[in-house]
């Protein structure tokens, strides 16, 4: 036996050594995670309460809001903490909790994107059949489908990666625990969770970009027959956000995963890890809900009685 020290707990990247610096990038990531905290639970909490708003499209983009809370909690606290105290260390448990929770988020969340998809082109394209088609059993039943695919996708691929050894050494260039990172770390063989990684990312990822595509295609031809150049407008700006954030998302967690562990460069791994994992739950409040009419209404409506009873 060779010999090789197994282990037991990894030190995430800190940035930067210089403090002034890590401070600047913990004030940054506190600054997205307030803001990104603030819209989703506005959207959440107005979703909840105002009647108006329980639609099938409401219903899931409250889904994706809840989504978004974990998502980016799993990650940017821990990341702050490094860069304010530069305490890099996180246990082998912790990081197997960090790999899960990431990816049953992202996972579902692309599912739950897919389905947002869906939903539109059946209200625009065939709105006489929409509440047979999404009815709020379907609609119940889509969002179990995406939690269940997502607790699949996420303990295949955790429990893939803990089963390999880790005899290396144990800095991850990366300030959260990812796969790909990890299996630059592991002394056994890693074909296998590679070519795992990469079909499965294939698979979900091309496949819900290719159904989202395809909707927003039948969604534009139908859009493009409306008689008015207003109604056109106000279509395409809403939909034209959606397929950004969502080729964002995607393309970002692509770039990471697709390439193989020998082929990827720790900086670029950075900046695409920041931008799948941060940015897209930055952003869905403010594409999908903050920019709508009814959600500004529904919460001048709750303001308004807030502001009554604080008056009675």
């Amino acid at each position: 036996m060779c010999n090789s020290t197994i282990v037991t707990e990894f030190l995430l990247t800190a940035f930067s050594d210089v403090w002034e610096i890590r401070v600047l990038y913990a004030m940054l990531f506190l600054l997205m995670y307030v803001a990104t905290l603030t819209g989703n639970f506005i959207i959440v909490t107005v979703v909840t309460i105002d009647q108006s708003l329980h639609t099938p499209m409401y219903f899931f983009i409250r889904n994706l809001s809840v989504l978004d809370i974990i998502y980016i909690s799993v990650t940017v606290p821990k990341a702050c903490v490094i860069f304010l105290l530069n305490n890099r260390v996180i246990s082998k448990v912790g990081c197997a909790a960090q790999i899960f929770l990431v990816f049953l988020c992202a996972s579902a969340e692309l599912v739950i994107l897919s389905i947002m998809a869906h939903d539109r082109y059946v209200a625009i394209c065939q709105p006489l059949h929409y509440h047979v088609i999404m009815s709020p059993r379907v609609c119940v039943l889509l969002t179990l489908a995406s939690v269940i695919s997502g607790l699949v996708y996420a303990g295949v691929h955790t429990g893939n990666t803990f089963r390999l050894s880790f005899c290396r050494s144990n800095v991850i260039h990366q300030f959260f625990c990812d796969i790909p990172s990890l299996l630059k770390l592991s002394c056994s063989d890693t074909l296998g969770n590679e070519i795992a990684i990469f079909a499965s990312t294939i698979i979900l990822g091309g496949g819900c970009f290719a159904f989202i595509t395809m909707s927003y295609i039948h969604i534009f031809s139908t859009v493009l027959k409306l008689p008015t150049r207003g109604e056109r407008g106000k279509a395409f700006s809403t939909c034209i956000p959606h397929i950004i954030i969502v080729f964002l998302f995607i393309s970002s967690g692509a770039t990471v995963y697709l390439r193989t562990s020998s082929n990827s460069f720790p900086i670029e791994d950075l900046i695409m890890s920041v931008l799948y994992s941060t940015v897209p739950p930055l952003l869905n409040p403010i594409i999908y809900s903050l920019r709508n009419k009814q959600i500004k209404e529904a919460i001048r409506r709750i303001m308004r009685t807030v502001t009554q009873f604080k008056k009675l």
